[in-house]
């Protein structure tokens, strides 16, 4: 789920306050429909009645007027409503529900870290627009504040009134403290007594101890007092760190609940009894609080040792600009304006919570299977499948690739022969080297231990390692270091274009002549991620693709021109202007009255040029259908500029995560995978790579069950309109209900059919 390089606080000149009537402007947010009662009625309302027209015509420069665009946060931030939609819904069993519920307050957390924060730069440095939307970043920050604003209270509502009565007639229970009975509370005590108070740190606040620098999303409480201390003092503040070594929830045992998941959270532990930390004073109040900071990296292009760069701007993350503070709904008025002023806050940035203020370490992972979806056993590839039986099971998986290409679905299919291949790989004495691409990883993953057998095994292992993928940096640190003590050569990419191919190369040696075999995905190699994220990957020793891979491993590692490529796409070279091509002949096509065809499945789609080419491909009468997981800074369906795009989102038990391009090409068909969304960040400053289709049931496979079966879905799929709004589809009268998700679960892993 783009990056800001500088950090600076708010300009406290510029007006920060919400408009008191909540006006909004409706050209430039997208709403989801009633599917989260009460969270966007009212603002849905207003965007119906006040948007009629757009004014998309070009300038004189030939460039869409702003009004042409939707903005990129903003669409962003309706991508997580859409989350939040699917905690609401009945469709997903309880504890799913509540596994998105949490998932959105990830989301929340870091597009505060990281959007929010990137605005409040901008807008310390002037405000001023600098996008093709047009907004100031001080419109921008207000219309985020209406709206997350109301997202937060509905999402506690959910919690509050859907989700938790819900749990409890499960007997899965979170209880609060006047909720426990008599041997219950003992307990509490006791676990206060010797697990949690030899760890807490209460801090008075006085001219010795100034307030403390409280760590990025760290649980805190604020204490209010009365009386005097040890030494003589009147001190009537206090601030209380909880240790992020302390589990926020914790499961009462069963012999005191009949076995029960009845459990309590931290923050009551600490309350009920954070009286016993101020020994002779009386406690008047207690409030939990969380503060969020910024928390993107600031590295320099020049730096010497990007490792070291990075492992000291790690420790900065914990401690950045401030952002946005949440306390809880009782917090009385004085304390959390102290904390806003302490905070150099503004009012629209305090967040009150009817709960706790970190939903995302929230207890969900109860194995208890009726309230979870069903479970289905990831595939083998058939052609994996028939190879492995085979007696010279050490060249298995090189003898399937010999005979053709072979394609994952994931999660649909296993993550194993990737890990596999690599295993095979790092012991077969006929493989001379390996080299990969990892952006997400980690020391305990098997692509990671092969690799690093493969190293001790004398093989030529090389790995390229993106240290910057964000929030996994130190992961990638550890990884680095564990692969170079084994032996492997470990480089970090380019400078100021992050590594963000999907690509691993194996060598092998047979019968006196050199032969290539490549994966290639859309998604990391991360074998958590394969089973709740859709992607493809494609493995293959096409002399052509191998040796456009082995080109790419020698531009990251070595220096020298782009590599001249035979069929790969290549970012930040190719990769751009050959999509531009494509659309233009389609738009070609289309004027000469041919049949003009473009499917594009990505994350995200905010590049500008690509969007007027699409505008253009549009008014030229190209068929245009986009499938896009997150952000849309296109409007589609506006007469007269793009009257022939389509563009829907499908959220749904996996996180959608296939990058398709698909252009009709007056049917000679091209069809990629890749790992590029279509933005700029990925087209310009990533190393990406899209790789063709060829094999003719493969690209119909791709063609019919990664874009059409997405087209057809009428249940989890939400559509994009011209205004902006986003609405969520249902099965026309006497149409069957089409879930993209289930039907692959069922034709690939068979569930829901008996076998």
């Amino acid at each position: 789920m783009a990056e800001i390089d500088n950090k600076h606080e708010v300009n406290d000149s510029v007006d920060m306050s919400i408009k008191t009537d909540n006006e909004i402007s409706p050209s430039l947010i997208e709403v989801s429909d009633n599917s989260i009662d009460g969270l966007t009625d009212s603002v849905t309302n207003s965007l119906t009645e006040s948007l009629t027209d757009i004014d998309w015509q070009r300038s004189e420069d030939g460039s869409y007027s702003p009004s042409s665009y939707i903005n990129r946060d903003l669409s962003l931030l309706q991508f997580h409503l859409r989350v939040l939609a699917q905690a609401a819904s009945s469709r997903h069993p309880l504890l799913e529900r509540l596994f998105f519920l949490i998932i959105f307050s990830s989301n929340i957390d870091e597009f505060f870290e990281i959007r929010v924060a990137g605005i409040m730069q901008k807008l310390n440095l002037g405000d001023v627009s600098t996008s093709v939307h047009g907004m100031r970043p001080s419109e921008v920050l207000e219309e985020i504040s209406v709206i997350t604003h109301a997202a937060i209270a509905e999402q506690y509502r959910i919690l509050n009134e859907d989700i938790l009565p819900a749990l409890a007639k499960e007997d899965i229970r979170y209880l609060k403290r006047d909720e426990l009975n008599s041997e219950q509370s003992a307990w509490m005590k006791r676990y206060f007594t010797e697990q949690v108070s030899p760890v807490l740190t209460p801090i008075s606040i006085d001219p010795a101890h100034p307030f403390p620098r409280l760590v990025n999303k760290s649980l805190n409480f604020i204490a209010t007092l009365e009386g005097k201390d040890a030494f003589g003092r009147d001190i009537n503040l206090a601030i209380v760190p909880a240790p992020r070594s302390l589990p926020r929830v914790i499961r009462l045992p069963d012999e005191l609940t009949g076995g029960k998941e009845h459990h309590v959270m931290l923050s009551a532990v600490i309350h009920e009894h954070i009286g016993e930390l101020f020994p002779g004073m009386n406690v008047t109040g207690c409030h939990q609080f969380r503060l969020t900071r910024n928390a993107d990296l600031d590295l320099a292009d020049d730096v010497d040792d990007i490792a070291k760069a990075l492992e000291g701007e790690l420790e900065n993350r914990r401690f950045g600009d401030k952002v946005r503070l949440e306390v809880t709904t009782d917090c009385p008025t004085p304390i959390s304006d102290y904390l806003l002023n302490e905070f150099e806050l503004h009012d629209n940035q305090l967040y009150r919570v009817n709960g706790p203020v970190n939903l995302t370490r929230l207890l969900f992972d109860f194995n208890i299977p009726a309230l979870r979806y069903q479970p289905f056993t990831h595939v083998v590839p058939k052609p994996f499948r028939r190879e492995v039986d085979k007696l010279d099971k050490a060249t298995s998986m090189f003898a399937a690739m010999r005979k053709g290409d072979v394609l994952v679905h994931h999660p649909f299919h296993a993550f194993s022969p990737i890990i596999n291949l690599l295993w095979q790989a790092a012991s077969d004495p006929k493989v001379l080297a390996i080299k990969q691409t990892l952006y997400r990883s980690g020391t305990n993953s098997e692509i990671v231990k092969a690799l690093a057998a493969a190293a001790r095994h004398g093989k030529e292992v090389t790995a390229v390692i993106e240290l910057r993928a964000r929030f996994d940096e130190a992961s990638n640190i550890a990884v680095a270091n564990y692969l170079q003590e084994a032996g492997a050569v470990v480089v970090y990419g380019i400078v100021g274009y992050k590594t963000h191919a999907k690509l691993m190369l194996i060598v092998r040696r047979e019968d006196d002549k050199i032969r290539r075999y490549v994966h290639l995905g859309t998604g990391n190699y991360h074998a958590a991620n394969a089973k709740v994220y859709t992607d493809y990957g494609l493995f293959s020793a096409d002399p052509d693709i191998s040796e456009d891979v082995h080109k790419i491993f020698q531009e990251l590692t070595g220096m020298g021109k782009p590599a001249n490529l035979k069929k790969l796409l290549h970012a930040p070279f190719t990769l751009h202007e050959k999509l531009m091509s494509f659309i233009d002949d389609e738009i070609a096509h289309a004027k000469a009255g041919k049949r003009a065809h473009i499917m594009v499945k990505v994350n995200a789609l905010t590049e500008r040029r690509l969007i007027d080419k699409l505008y253009d491909a549009s008014q030229a009468g190209v068929k245009i259908e986009l499938i896009l997981r997150s952000m849309c800074c296109l409007r589609p369906q506006v007469k007269g500029l793009s009257e022939n795009i389509t563009v829907r989102s499908v959220i749904g038990r996996f996180l959608e995560h296939t990058r398709i391009y698909y252009f009709h090409n007056d049917g000679d068909e091209r069809l990629y995978c890749g790992s590029a969304d279509w933005m700029d960040r990925n087209l310009f400053h990533r190393v990406e790579v899209a790789f063709p289709i060829e094999d003719k049931k493969l690209f119909k496979q791709i063609y019919e069950d990664g874009l059409l079966n997405y087209l057809k879905d009428n249940v989890q799929a939400w559509t994009l309109d011209g205004n902006g709004i986003w609405q969520q589809t249902e099965p026309a009268a006497g149409e069957l209900p089409h879930i993209a998700q289930d039907y692959l679960l069922k034709v690939i892993n068979r569930v829901g059919e008996s076998v």
